[in-house]
């Protein structure tokens, strides 16, 4: 079933999943799903006991660059059918970013309900960095433990943002978001947000466990090698 077909419109949600009604499209999107959710386990625990000592290494070095300040930043979003979940990030930010942003949004570089700035003020030092290799998205990995997340798949957006969607928009809230997907490594940031939810929808009429393996791969060549984070 192609999304960008206007009689998609009517597309059918069923379980927080776009399908067609076929059994053996059901049958296979569930075994999607348990080998997804699977993969997902095995890896979260794998990266968090890998990833550790980089993880206390970060925690030191935002606790040095402003003491006061908290090393995980806790942020609502939106998941799978519209539940909203609290999601954690190392805190690359001042501590009142969220105060800040009402006088940045004219500044906004991104077209949609999404608000991006290349050189925003907000940012610390440390913030920079980890941001730029993604390492501030890392403590999302517990988030996939708990299943509010998936390894890969849509981006869990703000509720401001979801407030702001389209029918259509609404539609990459048919299944459970994810840390990376097809617009983190199909251009990033130099996407805008309409380009973004194409490869979202793309992304969910294709998805396998292939596909996640292929876009798991091509997120490690972008942590080290891209500049269009900020």
């Amino acid at each position: 079933m192609s999304l960008t077909h206007p009689n998609d419109r009517e597309a059918v949600l069923t379980a927080g999943e776009i399908h067609t009604g076929s059994a053996s499209v059901s049958a296979r999107l569930t075994v999607y799903r348990f080998c997804k959710r699977s993969i997902d386990i095995v890896g979260a625990c794998s990266g968090i006991i890998l990833l550790s000592p980089l993880f206390v290494v970060i925690a030191l070095w935002i606790k040095l660059e402003d003491p006061k300040g908290s090393i995980l930043f806790r942020q609502v979003r939106v998941g799978k059918n519209g539940k909203p979940f609290r999601m954690y990030k190392f805190r690359s930010m001042v501590a009142d970013a969220e105060e800040q942003l009402q006088q940045l949004l004219e500044q906004n570089e991104i077209s949609g309900a999404m608000f991006k700035m290349r050189n925003d003020p907000r940012i610390t030092r440390v913030g920079r960095f980890i941001r730029r290799t993604s390492i501030d998205e890392l403590p999302q990995l517990v988030n996939v433990l708990k299943g509010d997340m998936s390894l890969v798949g849509p981006r869990p957006p703000l509720p401001r943002e979801v407030a702001e969607y389209s029918y259509r928009d609404r539609l990459r809230l048919a299944v459970t978001p994810g840390c990376t997907g097809l617009w983190q490594v199909g251009g990033r940031n130099r996407l805008s947000f309409a380009e973004m939810v194409e490869l979202d929808l793309k992304y969910i009429e294709s998805r396998s466990l292939w596909l996640d393996f292929k876009i798991l791969l091509k997120t490690v060549k972008v942590l080290f090698g891209s500049n269009d984070a900020f």
